[in-house]
């Protein structure tokens, strides 16, 4: 399995990017490979300084990196020799030695630009989208979309409701999910039009365990596995919950320390035992699913850890046959597909 990482995209690159990489060379199989992009000199002096000699590392240079402030699609036009845009044309499927999976810490939209562009879409996908698995009090669910499509149509999350559910049988192992709809209210008549018509797709699919519809306080009381919503809900909802559960646990830790130092000593194990739970770089990164390939999009402020979980993941996600069965449920569900 050949795996590319984008090396210059994120805050902490490309330094905690190439970390991640060569810690995690120790999990690959023998006929695995990682395929480091980005600049030549930077990648290469950093394999020599750790003494890496490994037939497992290819190197492909670049010469242009595309900022996490530039207009994605704009970007991906201009700069075709930058790192994000090469990844995702080798991930081409019309190429014979396609990479199997990619992953990046860069520009989000930029991304997800570049693997549409490149890896184009599953046969009868419309719009890919970013399925995030986020931890809640009741154990992991799959919230789908954080940020590729911010307009979606009722089709849309339809086949979101399909993807996110073979996500979650897949790869977090929940037996038959709950598949729920973001909205307003639990009442038939509130939402727009969009998210009632998606309702309606939703329960005329076959296969799928859909509950209806969930405020956002219910996604985490455990009243879904697979939470279906738009790019701009998504994206913000997620990006709260991770400021709320970092500032949760610093403000327990001041507590305690100030009430009894020796409590806190004590209690240490049990937060960062916690923490861990609720810990994005622990998921390492999400994938867009819809893509005709694998792309796991990482946080823009990953570390080492989090890329060599994403590497694992990226792994896992291809043998685990997520597309396949996506191309295969809507297929079976023609009514998807408009």
């Amino acid at each position: 399995m050949r795996i590319g990482i984008d090396v210059m995209g994120g805050d902490n690159a490309p330094d905690e990017i190439l970390k991640g990489c060569f810690t995690a060379l120790a999990t690959l199989a023998a006929d695995d490979q990682i395929v480091l992009i980005g600049d030549a000199g930077l990648i290469n002096e950093a394999i020599a300084e750790r003494g890496i000699k490994s037939t497992q590392i290819e190197v492909v240079g670049t010469t242009e990196v595309i900022g996490m402030d530039e207009s994605p699609v704009d970007a991906v036009r201009a700069k075709k020799d930058s790192s994000l845009v090469i990844m995702g044309r080798m991930a081409s499927p019309k190429l014979p030695n396609r990479l199997d999976a990619i992953i990046s810490a860069g520009n989000t939209g930029a991304c997800v630009a570049a693997a549409q562009l490149h890896m184009r879409r599953l046969e009868g996908v419309i719009r890919p989208g970013i399925a995030v698995t986020v931890p809640t009090f009741a154990g992991p669910i799959v919230l789908i979309d954080v940020g590729a499509n911010i307009e979606p149509k009722a089709s849309h999350l339809a086949q979101y409701g399909v993807m996110g559910d073979i996500y979650a049988r897949r790869v977090l192992g929940i037996e038959n999910p709950r598949v729920a709809l973001m909205n307003v209210g639990g009442e038939e008549q509130k939402g727009t039009q969009e998210v009632r018509d998606a309702r309606d797709l939703l329960r005329a699919t076959e296969g799928l365990n859909f509950t209806g519809f969930v405020e956002g306080r219910g996604v985490f009381n455990g009243e879904a596995d697979v939470v279906i919503t738009d790019g701009i809900v998504g994206n913000v909802m997620l990006k709260m919950a991770e400021g709320l559960s970092s500032g949760i646990f610093r403000a327990l830790a001041k507590e305690v320390f100030a009430i009894d130092p020796t409590l806190a000593s004590r209690l240490e194990p049990v937060v960062k035992s916690l923490y861990a739970k609720y810990d994005y770089h622990e998921y390492g990164g999400a994938p867009l699913l819809g893509v005709n390939g694998v792309c796991l999009i990482s946080h823009g402020s990953s570390v080492a850890r989090t890329i060599t979980n994403a590497i694992r993941r990226a792994h896992n996600f291809v043998e685990l046959g997520v597309n396949e069965e996506i191309v295969t449920r809507l297929a079976a569900a023609a009514h998807l597909i408009a």
